[in-house]
């Protein structure tokens, strides 16, 4: 492969691609948009990020990329590049949320100093915490603290009785607890999710409306998709996410859904999230998704619209 134009060359920071299951796979989507779109593509690893002297720079791989279940990719050697040789970068790493994921965004932001456009911001993958984020936005929300104090969660739990507990940085479902009014287990999971009051963790009140599913609104620069997913939770399950067992359902978006999009939606544009997923139960953000947020392909697929193509339009307009 000859070296692209700088003008149209693409660094996603991702997990393996061989590991990702592309039937599903949002990156994927959004690769095989850009690349239909005339971007040359290179991925890498945060592990493969660093700073040298004062030069941010990253081992990447060119790849090419193929909408086929068995045989989606293909990788060049890594070459040793500057982050400042790629105009656009999408940061798409999956949570856990660790200081290892801070430092990448420190570098990813110098970049960004540097000139290349970092989807979504690094700044904002910092202080949009997909679990905390929701509180600015109080007046959308269920019945919610986030706390280290084990007294504190108790006290939650008394006023509220069935509650869900789920750690902060986590995804896919990995670490929630739903605890009924009987309180059983209760105290168990406050330790183990708050490593004996070492760990700050979300308690939310439990909401029933679950059972219709864990609605998916995508958010391209700020505007909701017309179509959600909802994911609804398998038998004996709580929780919807897919990776949980949930099954996908494409629907509509609803007045309700519309309403919060249209509430949280300039404060993403404000802070540079270009591309984000909201999680709604019946009529309440849970959730605001924007490390690697997920969905599209199911949402594509079904009502046949083009929507990484959108969002690739929306994070390169005007490069």
């Amino acid at each position: 492969m000859s070296t692209p134009p700088a003008a149209r060359r693409l660094l996603v920071v991702m997990d393996p691609i061989a590991g990702i299951k592309p039937k599903k796979d949002t990156t994927l989507a959004l690769m095989l948009a850009a690349q239909e779109a005339g971007w040359t593509l290179h991925c890498a690893d945060t592990g493969a990020l660093r700073v040298h002297g004062a030069e941010p720079r990253i081992d990447a791989a060119p790849v090419t990329v193929r909408d086929d279940e068995r045989d989606w990719f293909t990788l060049e050697p890594t070459r040793d590049m500057a982050l400042a040789d790629f105009p656009l970068i999408l940061m798409r790493k999956d949570p856990p949320f660790d200081q290892e994921y801070v430092y990448a965004t420190y570098w990813l932001e110098r970049a960004q100093a540097a000139g290349s456009r970092v989807v979504n911001a690094p700044r904002s993958l910092r202080d949009c915490n997909e679990k905390g984020f929701i509180t600015w936005f109080p007046n959308l929300i269920a019945p919610t603290l986030i706390a280290r104090d084990p007294e504190a969660l108790r006290a939650f739990h008394a006023e509220h009785g069935e509650i869900v507990l789920k750690p902060l940085d986590g995804m896919g479902g990995h670490g929630v607890f739903v605890i009924g009014a009987d309180g059983r287990n209760l105290n168990a999971v406050i330790d183990a999710l708050g490593d004996g009051g070492r760990r700050t963790i979300m308690a939310q009140r439990y909401l029933p409306a679950i059972a219709s599913g864990d609605k998916r609104i995508l958010m391209i620069d700020g505007e909701p998709i017309d179509h959600v997913l909802a994911r609804i939770p398998a038998e004996g399950e709580t929780r919807g996410n897919l990776a949980a067992g949930g099954r996908g359902v494409v629907q509509p978006l609803s007045a309700t859904d519309r309403r919060i999009a249209e509430a949280v939606g300039p404060e993403l544009r404000a802070r540079g999230i270009v591309f984000a997923g909201l999680d709604v139960i019946g009529e309440a953000l849970t959730e605001i998704n924007i490390t690697s947020p997920t969905c599209l392909r199911e949402i594509q697929r079904e009502t046949g619209q083009d929507i990484a193509a959108r969002a690739i339009a929306a994070m390169t307009d005007g490069l």
